[in-house]
This record gives structure tokens, sequence and C-alpha cells, in this order.
């Protein structure tokens, strides 16, 4: 496959109230901008709108909580009732992809038996491989770009959140994704998907094996759990898909003593590799380590650089 730029990674939330409150705790602890709203109006409403999402920036990372609103806020209707589905403990909805040619990314796919879905009025945008297909993540291979994204626009500088913000975030360094046993990844993320393979380490705060692919600008590390009972093998059993984000800082103590410094408890050696308590995150786990993974890929958007598939 050809690197494939992370456009965002996003999740569910039943309640929009929760929504606002989960914009609100990134803008607040990772100073979070927002790029673009799809807030209910009358005249949204009138439309049909039954969603509402803020696009948040957390450097080069796009981060969308997605809430049911409007038509969607009533039983019954698919969108909401998707969403309200998704939104369980640490299960985030997915990962939406950048790509030059839609119809080359659809032959590409579908030439390695996967069935594709396009929601009505959105063929000629993005098309969407399901969750039961890719071992729990659901993929989104979009053409368009994102609105007011600002990763593709002149004087972007996502350095501000390494050098300016106490996180000291330098960029996305893995997608952590539960798996059954490495054997299944590698069929699916290298066989199938054709990802680059970076090789195998034991990640000692989640007790797990990782196998690594390279995405493009960021990585997918498959992790499957040595205690059929702990919390990755029961991701993998029952909630199955994305796991955590880990992000690159430059300096995990000071990291460390800030997140602290906003009242919030903290999983693993702030030394190396640490977590925020996924209860105080909105359920989700959000990693940070201060090193760096040997073959990794730079850290950094490739947004300026969409997917181009060969033809079928």
């Amino acid at each position: 496959m050809p690197a494939l730029p992370l456009a965002h990674v996003s999740w569910a939330i039943a309640d929009n109230a929760h929504r606002k409150a989960c914009d609100a705790f990134f803008a607040d602890v990772f100073g979070a901008e927002t790029a673009f709203e799809i807030l209910m109006t009358p005249e949204g409403e009138a439309m049909g709108l039954d969603r509402e999402e803020s696009l948040m920036m957390v450097g080069d990372t796009m981060i969308i909580p997605i809430a049911p609103a409007g038509s969607g806020a009533k039983e019954g209707a698919p969108i909401g009732d998707m969403l309200r589905r998704s939104a369980g403990p640490n299960r985030w909805l997915g990962l939406a992809l950048k790509v030059a040619d839609l119809a080359q990314a659809d032959a590409w796919f579908r030439a390695r038996g996967f069935k594709l879905h396009y929601d009505p009025g959105m063929e000629a945008h993005y098309f969407l491989v399901s969750r039961g297909q890719m071992l729990g993540v659901r993929l989104e291979l979009i053409r368009q770009d994102l609105p007011n994204d600002p990763r593709v626009a002149d004087g972007w500088n996502p350095l501000r959140w390494r050098d300016e913000h106490p996180l000291g975030i330098e960029g996305l360094q893995a997608i952590g994704v539960s798996v059954p046993s490495l054997e299944e990844a590698r069929e699916l993320f290298g066989q199938r998907l054709d990802l680059p393979e970076l090789g195998e380490r034991y990640l000692a705060e989640d007790q797990a094996d990782c196998l690594a692919f390279n995405l493009g600008d960021t990585v997918i590390e498959a992790m499957a759990g040595r205690d059929p009972q702990g919390p990755v093998a029961t991701h993998a059993r029952e909630v199955k898909g994305i796991y955590s984000l880990t992000f690159k800082v430059k300096d995990a103590e000071a990291a460390a003593e800030y997140l602290r410094g906003k009242g919030l408890q903290l999983l693993g050696e702030t030394t190396g590799r640490f977590a925020i308590l996924p209860e105080q995150a909105h359920g989700r786990l959000i990693r940070f380590t201060l090193h760096e993974v040997t073959g990794y890929p730079p850290l950094g958007s490739k947004m300026r650089e969409p997917a181009a598939f060969p033809p079928i």
C-alpha cells in the first residue's frame, strides 16, 4: 500500500452535552485548536443534520469527537444509532486516511477482497471499510480536503505545541490497535494492506507484544496482550479496534508535572511512557512517551502528499 497520511482520528460520544465537555478537555489540557465546527442551526436542522462535531488540532493530529444531534438524537436514526453503539469506554470510531484518487483507491481495496460502503451523495468524496473487516478499525478513505484543515495551508506550524505548550508534544508516534494475535495482525496489515512491517517489541506498560506497521506519517502498533484476562486482550475480545494513541513529547517529566497540575491521575512510569487515567480522558487511553523507536517514520503530517494507488 502507498503511504497513507492520517487525516483524523474520531470517536463517538452518545450525548452531545458530553461532546462539548470533551472539546473543552482537549482545549484546556492539550491546547487543542478548533479548525472547524459542524453545529446544529435552524437551517441545519431543517436539512436533517444528524450530528455535531469539532475538528480539533493537537499539533499535526486532527481529533474529532462526534455526537448525535438534531435528527440523529432520535432513536432509529441511522447515524445517531451508529454513534450511540460506538460510544462505549475506550471505543474509538476510526481513522480517516487521505488519498489522491478515490477510484484508484476503490479498485485497490476491492482487488484485495474488501467490501466498501459509500454514503449516499458522498460517492465522490470518501468511502468506508467496516470495522468487521479491519480487526475493529473503521477506515474512511477520503479524497477531499477537510474543512479549514490548517495542515494544507501555507504557514502551518505544529511545532508550537512542542515549543510553547507545557505538554511539549512533538507529534503522534503511534496508534495502538488491540489484536487477538500478532499473526492475525500480520495477515491483515502486512499482507492484505501491504503496510511495511517495522518490527516487534514488548510494551511493558500494556503487558502486550507489539508488531508495528508503517501507515505513512504515523504507525499502527498491533498489540496482543499476554494475559488473556488483561486489558489489551479483553479489549481485543470485547471492544476491538483502536486501543490507544501515543504522543511523543520532548520532556516526559515536565509533561507529567503539567498534567498532575491539571488534577489528572497518571498511569505508568513518567520517566518514559505513561498515560492519563482513561476515566479522566473521556474514556480513552492517551499515552505520552519520551522515547523514539528505531525505524518509525519521522513525526509530522504528510497531508500534502495524499496516497497515490497504482492502477489495477
